[in-house]
């Protein structure tokens, strides 16, 4: 059947994809499966409670809640009644709240939890043009999920013909969501994404993705941000089981319970991983620790294309069976599709993984564009490390004169909510939507992602920094977390560095480097030395504009919550800099040229 609006997924499902565990999702610890048509029918419960409660289509309900197979109910439910869904993160602030509640219009509000309630209570009561709240769990004086569904159930006969009704009014240019871009300065703008733009995006990777209905992928990353929400509407239009992690502590055990044969992800946590194993084979010695690092080096040399020989070839099966084999057991021996997005990916991170038999498909897009614009494929010729692959078929892109990405295509946005003058600004008059970013094609097809054109910045000399390039290298060492290139408008090029903690206390131990607490710690002349030694590895091959000729470590990890990375983990320049102006004023002013530490006032 054509599928033109989101929720036309349900009846696919109903026509080809009889499962048992069309979604899943752990309660009390134990997975809680539910049917096709448990999806279908708790996703009509819903749309007939809405309809009870007065609903009408172009009304707006937002969700703050966690990865569950409920989500998916009420996204549907929503849908198919013409309500306009509105997901927003869990994680970000009471101002931000305040500001997405207000601005996005919406009359009801969905949260996970009794813990999200309460940070959201005071915000949500201050917020008039909610009328009623929510929850999945149970929370005194709050109508939950259980008592929703079956007043859905029970008002199934009223409303039945109405939802059809309202169903085959919708039309697949209607609006279908709201999603608010996390940002990196100022206050998030509300992306308008209608039924086709999302259906385009969906229907054109699935040809792209190996994995079909006789599969299961795990789900972690947040659902409100749309490149998980894509995928799930992928992995749902081709059938593949969707099971939902408990939390983002149990990933890897989720990953081996289930035996996935593929997930989402996002650099950093690929990177993570990578640290893991590496910390795995350091703890090693003998031939044990030979071989592991004999497969490590050998796997990070990896060509797609057999490009390295009949020899290197003959050696990766031998490292396979003696090592990348253990690594993809410990990932429950399946996993042969990650999908990874969000921000640059190590080159090398790569080619590690599709050595070790999980291949790696890097992509590229915005929320904006609901979102891949360009991905590359599990096989060849549509694969080359380094890049975001090929642009997608019903896609066009164009490099601009200043290098800037330009795009159309069925996925470009409706435009932001309320903001006519700024959709104006990103969709120029022929249409095509400038990206923010710096790019240009490899070999006349891939496409490769070289910089945020807002964050190139010019030091006093004349020469340009394109600091997320330099940024990507550094975070290859093991010992740092994250890393802002800084300097603008002075002569040479700097960073403040935020260690990666959990390996410097281990190296600090090994060391003998006491220490009190983080702040002490990244002030001591040891560490700083060392942190040096990785410092001067990258510079080797950086250009001499590009080299960071001085540093500071700061006490604090970034994230999030804590407010230097944005939800998708991008570096929130203008947050940082303003925390750590302090440091930014020794590292330029003081002109002792010194490399050291401070916590942040």
């Amino acid at each position: 059947m054509e599928i033109t609006r989101i929720f036309d997924l349900l009846d696919r499902y109903h026509e080809k994809f009889d499962k048992a565990d069309a979604l899943a999702g752990k309660k009390n610890s134990e997975w809680v499966k539910y049917s096709t048509s448990d999806y279908i029918k708790f996703s009509n419960y819903f749309s007939y409670f809405l309809l009870e409660k007065g609903f009408k289509p172009g009304d707006k309900i937002a969700t703050v809640t966690n990865n569950r197979p409920e989500w998916n109910f009420a996204d549907m439910g929503m849908m198919q009644a013409g309500i306009v869904h509105v997901p927003i993160y869990p994680t970000i602030s009471n101002d931000e709240y305040r500001h997405i509640l207000q601005h996005s219009d919406v009359k009801a509000i969905i949260v996970a939890d009794k813990s999200l309630y309460s940070k959201l209570e005071e915000v949500i009561k201050a917020t008039a043009n909610i009328g009623f709240v929510l929850c999945f769990s149970e929370i005194e004086g709050v109508m939950n999920w259980d008592e929703v569904i079956e007043i859905g159930r029970q008002n199934e006969e009223k409303f039945k013909d109405e939802l059809i009704r309202i169903r085959e009014s919708i039309k697949p240019g209607d609006l279908a969501t709201l999603i608010y871009t996390s940002g990196t300065t100022g206050s998030s703008k509300g992306v308008m994404l209608s039924h086709s733009n999302i259906v385009s995006n969906f229907i054109a990777t699935s040809f792209i993705q190996p994995l079909d209905n006789r599969h299961k992928v795990l789900s972690f990353l947040p659902l409100c941000h749309i490149y998980e929400r894509m995928m799930n509407y992928h992995f749902q239009y081709k059938g593949i089981s969707i099971y939902y992690a408990e939390n983002l502590g149990t990933i890897t055990s989720d990953i081996v319970e289930i035996q996935a044969d593929g997930f989402n992800t996002v650099p950093r946590l690929l990177e993570r991983v990578y640290d893991k194993i590496l910390s795995k084979g350091k703890d090693l010695s003998g031939i044990k620790k030979s071989i592991f690092f004999w497969a490590l080096n050998l796997g990070l040399k990896y060509e797609v294309n057999g490009a390295n020989g009949a020899y290197y070839e003959l050696k990766l099966k031998i490292a396979d069976k003696l090592v990348f084999s253990k690594w993809r057991a410990a990932l429950g021996g399946k996993v042969r599709i990650i999908v990874c997005g969000g921000s640059a990916l190590q080159p090398r991170l790569a080619r590690l993984f599709w050595a070790a038999g999980m291949r790696v498909m890097e992509g590229y897009g915005l929320t904006e564009t609901s979102p891949v614009i360009a991905v590359n494929h599990a096989v060849l010729p549509n694969v080359k490390f380094g890049t975001v692959g090929v642009v997608l078929d019903d896609t066009e892109v164009m490099i601009a004169d200043d290098g800037e990405i330009l795009m159309k295509g069925p996925g470009l946005m409706l435009g932001y909510y309320k903001d006519e003058a700024y959709t104006a600004q990103v969709i120029d008059e022929n249409g095509w939507f400038h990206t923010g970013d710096i790019g240009l094609f490899e070999n006349g097809k891939f496409l490769k992602i070289t910089d945020r054109k807002k964050e190139i910045f010019k030091l006093s000399s004349g020469k340009y920094i394109a600091p997320q390039m330099i940024e990507n290298k550094f975070k290859e060492s093991i010992f740092i977390e994250q890393l802002m290139v800084v300097g603008e408008n002075e002569k040479f090029a700097s960073a403040l560095i935020s260690p990666n903690f959990n390996h410097l206390h281990f190296w600090a131990s090994k060391h003998k480097v006491h220490f009190r607490d983080n702040e002490e710690l990244v002030k001591k002349p040891d560490v700083n030395k060392r942190m040096q030694e990785e410092v001067d590895l990258v510079n080797n091959v950086l250009g001499e504009h590009e080299k960071i000729k001085r540093f500071k470590l700061v006490c604090e990890e970034w994230t999030p919550q804590t407010g230097e990375l944005s939800p998708t983990l991008k570096l929130k320049r203008s947050v940082i800099s303003k925390k750590y102006d302090f440091l930014l004023k020794q590292i330029y002013r003081n002109g002792k040229g010194g490399n050291g530490s401070s916590k942040s006032k």
